[in-house]
């Protein structure tokens, strides 16, 4: 790992391609991140589940497809009792298969790379295969900040 790198890798709580929605909803919510990474059952990564994947999942798909939603009901609930019932699906159902990560000794102009080119706000670090850490793009800016000459 780079020696500056280290500082921007953090863990992460990984989530099960098997996990019921609610319970990966859950565990996003706490732990505080945009994304989370997800696993199969050799804990290996298959996809990642993050805020815009929770309301794809939860808000019924034609929202996304409206130009305005401005005439649909104002009333969460009643729009969320519509879709009570997904909170049992697996998350794998709902997760973005397309992912990117970096290699444990990862640069930073990769980071950046995939950061810009790809607009994730989450990138997992994987070595042999398994989630170690992530680096959040919020990080790698405080880490930028952090490195330029004060003026």
């Amino acid at each position: 790992m780079s020696p500056l790198g280290q500082e921007l890798v953090r863990e992460v709580p990984t989530l099960r391609a098997d996990d019921p929605l609610g319970a990966a909803i859950d565990t996003l919510v706490q732990s505080g991140l945009p994304a989370l990474p997800v696993c199969d059952e050799h804990d290996q990564l298959v996809g990642m589940f993050g805020e815009r994947n929770a309301i794809m999942a939860v808000v019924p798909g034609y929202v996304g497809e409206l130009s305005s939603a401005a005439f649909l009901s104002s009333a969460l609930d009643e729009v969320l009792e519509q879709r009570l019932d997904c909170v049992r699906d697996p998350v794998s159902k709902y997760m973005t298969t397309e992912h990117v990560e970096v290699p444990a000794d990862f640069s930073y102009a990769q980071l950046a790379e995939t950061f810009l080119h790809h607009r994730v706000a989450v990138i997992p670090v994987v070595e042999n295969r398994r989630v170690t850490g992530a680096v959040t793009r919020r990080d790698y800016v405080r880490t930028l900040a952090e490195k330029l000459p004060k003026p």
